[in-house]
């Protein structure tokens, strides 16, 4: 295909609200070196990109500030050494910025095949959120067959897929939520639901598993949490921290039960990781869980799509709370 000069793209014009994000035409990129060129058709919405848009999310030197950090889409021009793809191909990838807009480069390595019979929408909701759950769920918790995990944020994005992954797995799991359709959707999932406006899931999880706790918490609140996540934990657990929506810096940290449980205390940021890093990550994807995706299970949940112009109504739905699922925009 003949390639525009322009396209349209979604920036973030100050720090601030949804509001922030406005259209803009920009210069249609060029694949570099090892880089494919998409033409997308979709692209995910997810909390760091509201983060980012508010300003709150660690941008290091060299970090593209254009939002959007996973995109489906047809490979349109490849850069120089590119040899795993070519023109035409249907692919998701996991960006480096610059997702929300009609073009985007971004490192082969960190895209993969769109399995048979997956739409846009759907493919689009898959690389940001299982490239996080799979490298700190699977990674750094070192989840697998027989443990107990507990996942907070149940119907997020990132919790839907971590509670589909855990029962594909043979994973028992465990997910907070603050409403009882969310606590209805996690059960669906084939979960334990904790409605932690009612409950106190360090109690649930004691009462649940004869006091053993769990192997796994994967955690989005950071400080509020945290002394309750300890006390959820099971003898060499590993505690994985994604947000700290619950506060950044925590006082009067239980040290003791930490040293009793030798828990291990951990966490990562998906976007700083190098492009050797996510490579591995996608790798690990391609053998694990694209053969799932492939039979029809584990398929992204969708909340809800915008137009990839109305980014804020999707960033202003994201920050309400009431989404189960992905929120993905629709790039035409």
């Amino acid at each position: 295909m003949t390639l525009p000069k322009e396209m349209t793209l979604i920036e973030i014009t100050t720090p601030g609200g949804p509001e922030v994000l406005q259209p803009r035409r920009a210069d249609v990129p060029v694949a570099g070196p090892g880089e494919i060129l998409i033409r997308v058709h979709a692209a995910g919405v997810n909390r760091p990109d509201a983060l980012q848009r508010a300003g709150k999310y660690p941008m290091r030197p060299g970090m593209n500030p254009l939002p959007g950090l996973e995109v489906a889409g047809e490979v349109v021009a490849l850069g120089d050494g590119v040899t795993a793809y070519t023109l035409g191909d249907k692919v998701c990838a996991l960006t480096n910025g610059g997702g929300y807009a009609q073009f985007c480069s971004v490192p082969a390595s960190q895209a993969l095949p769109i399995p048979e019979g997956m739409d846009w929408i759907q493919a689009a909701a898959i690389p940001e959120t299982f490239f996080t759950v799979w490298a700190n769920l699977f990674g750094l918790g070192d989840a697998h067959h027989g443990q107990r995990v507990l996942i907070h944020g149940g119907t997020s994005g990132i919790g839907t897929t971590a509670l589909m992954l855990c029962h594909e797995f043979g994973i028992q799991a465990f997910a907070t939520a603050g409403s009882a359709d969310k606590c209805a959707a996690i059960a669906k999932l084939g979960a334990e639901p904790i409605n932690y406006r009612e409950q106190d899931f360090a109690q649930v999880i004691a009462e649940h598993t004869d006091g053993q706790g769990v192997n796994v918490i994967l955690d989005i609140m950071g400080a509020s949490y945290l002394n309750n996540n300890l006390k959820a934990l099971a003898m060499d657990g590993h505690l994985v921290m994604l947000g700290f929506l619950g506060g950044g810096k925590a006082h009067d940290v239980d040290l003791l039960t930490i040293l009793a449980k030798r828990a291990v205390i951990t966490g990562s940021l998906l976007r700083p990781r190098s492009k050797d890093e996510k490579a591995a990550i996608a790798e690990q994807l391609r053998e694990y869980v694209w053969p799932v995706l492939a039979a029809g299970r584990c398929l992204p949940i969708i909340d809800k799509v915008y137009e990839y112009t109305d980014a804020a109504q999707a960033h202003a739905r994201m920050e309400g709370g009431d989404h189960i699922g992905k929120i993905v925009l629709r790039v035409n």
